[in-house]
C-alpha cells in the first residue's frame, strides 16, 4: 500500500512516499522568501505547491492504483485529541477560512484532498500542530479569559522523542522529555510519560525567536508601536508570524547564509545567531517545572532537538552546551514527521486504527 505524504512548512515542501517497510521515494522543495511572498495568502500558495508535487506523482500513475491513502500535515483547527482524522468538508471549511490562523501547515489536508480526489483513495492528516494535553495550570494568563493554546510541532516532537527513547533504551510512555523542534519555527514541548502537558507555542508569540518568528516581546512598547501608527496589527501579525526574528535582523530566513555571513567576519550575523541560540536554550529550561513531581524532583530521561536547523552542527553544539545540564542530549535528524504520517494512514488502511471526523464546533463528534 502506497502512501503518499505531503508536508508543507514555511520554507519548504516535504513529500514522500511510504509502504509498509518505510519510505519507497522522497522529495524536499525548498522555497525562498521572494517566491512565496509573491501570493496575496498562504491558501493562494496551493496550486504552485501542487504542481511541485506532480514530479513525485508520476511515478504513481492514478489509472494503475498508484496510491492506496495520502496524508498531509495537519493545519490550524480547534484542539483535538491525537490520532488519525479523515480529512472532511468541516476541516477544509476552517483551514480555507484560516478561522483558527493562517500557516502553511493549513495546506497540508487542502492538497491531501487535491490529490486523493484524483486517485478515488481518501485523505488524512495525524496528530495535528493543536493537538492539546496541556495540564490546566499552564492554560492560565494575567488577563482573565486570554487562555494559552497548544499549538507545536506535534508530529515532529513525538517521533524525535520515540526515537530518542529507544536509543536511551526508555518507553517514551514511561520517561519525561523536553523536546525542541527548531525550524522556520521553533516550538519546545514538556513531554511528560507521553503526553505533552506545557509547550512553548511556535505561532502565538511565545519563546524564542526563530528564523521568521519573532517569539517573544516586550508587550509595552509593542503596544507603544501600535499608537503611534508606526504599524497596524495586520502588519504586526505578519512580523511575529513570517517577517520577524532572523530574517527582520539580517534579511534572510536561511541559516546556511547568516552561517557563511558568519565565516566572512559579519559581526552582526554573529550577534544575532547567538541571541537567537541563547534564547531557545532560555526557554528550553524554562519547561523544567511542568516536569517537576510532587518533591520538586525532575527526572529527565533526555533533551530532543529535531528540526531542519539540527543540520547545523554550530547550532547543535551552541544550545546543546548551554542545556545539558538537564539531561542527556540527543539530536534526530530524520524526517520523523514524515514517517509519523504515513504510518498513522497505513494503521487506518490495515484496519488497526480507525479514523476519526472531523467536526466544526458546535457539532456534535464522531
Amino acid at each position: 500500500m502506497n502512501v503518499l505524504v505531503i508536508n508543507p512548512g514555511s520554507t519548504s515542501t516535504k513529500t514522500a512516499v511510504y509502504d509498509e517497510r518505510g519510505a519507497v521515494t522522497s522529495r524536499e522543495f525548498r522555497h525562498e522568501r521572494a517566491d512565496l511572498s509573491a501570493f496575496p495568502s498562504v491558501m493562494a500558495q496551493a496550486d504552485f505547491r501542487l504542481n511541485l508535487l506532480r514530479e513525485i506523482l508520476a511515478d504513481y500513475p492514478a489509472d494503475k492504483g498508484g496510491l492506496a491513502g495520502v496524508a498531509g500535515r495537519g493545519g490550524l483547527l480547534h484542539p483535538l485529541p491525537g490520532g488519525v482524522y479523515e480529512v472532511s468538508d468541516d476541516m477544509i471549511d476552517d483551514l480555507q477560512a484560516s478561522r483558527y490562523g493562517e500557516h502553511p501547515c493549513n495546506l497540508g489536508a487542502v492538497l491531501a484532498r487535491r490529490v486523493a480526489a484524483e486517485y478515488g483513495v481518501g485523505a488524512y492528516i495525524v496528530d495535528p500542530v493543536i493537538t492539546d494535553e496541556l495540564d490546566d495550570v499552564v492554560r492560565m494568563t494575567g488577563i482573565p479569559g486570554l487562555q494559552r493554546r497548544s499549538i507545536f510541532h506535534a508530529l515532529s516532537h513525538r517521533g524525535a522523542a520515540r526515537t530518542a527513547a529507544a536509543r536511551l533504551g526508555v518507553e517514551y510512555e514511561d520517561a519525561d522529555f523536553i523536546v525542541c523542534h527548531m525550524g522556520g519555527g521553533i516550538s519546545i514541548g514538556a513531554h511528560r510519560h507521553g503526553r505533552v502537558v506545557d509547550v512553548v507555542n511556535a505561532l502565538d508569540g511565545e519563546g524564542p525567536f526563530s528564523p521568521e518568528r519573532t517569539g517573544g516581546v516586550p508587550l509595552a512598547p509593542l503596544l507603544d508601536m501600535l499608537e503611534r501608527g508606526e504599524r497596524t496589527p495586520a502588519e504586526l501579525r505578519e512580523i511575529i508570524q513570517r517577517r520577524g526574528g532572523m530574517y527582520a535582523h539580517l534579511g534572510t530566513n536561511d541559516l546556511r547564509e547568516v552561517l557563511r555571513r558568519m565565516e566572512a567576519g559579519d559581526d552582526r550575523a554573529e550577534a544575532v545567531f547567538k541571541a537567537m541560540t541563547y534564547s531557545v536554550a532560555k526557554y528550553m529550561a524554562s519547561l523544567v517545572p511542568a516536569l517537576a513531581d510532587g518533591r520538586g524532583r525532575v527526572d529527565l530521561a533526555g533533551v530532543v532537538l529535531t528540526g531542519g536547523l539540527v543540520r547545523s552542527g554550530r547550532l547543535v553544539a551552541e544550545v546543546s552546551r548551554m542545556t545539558r545540564y538537564l539531561g542527556p542530549i540527543e539530536v534526530v535528524e530524520g524526517d520523523e514527521e514524515m514517517a509519523t504520517l504515513a504510518n498513522g494512514v497505513l494503521r487506518v488502511l490495515s484496519g488497526r486504527e480507525s479514523a476519526r471526523t472531523y467536526r466544526r464546533e458546535g457539532r456534535p463528534p464522531v
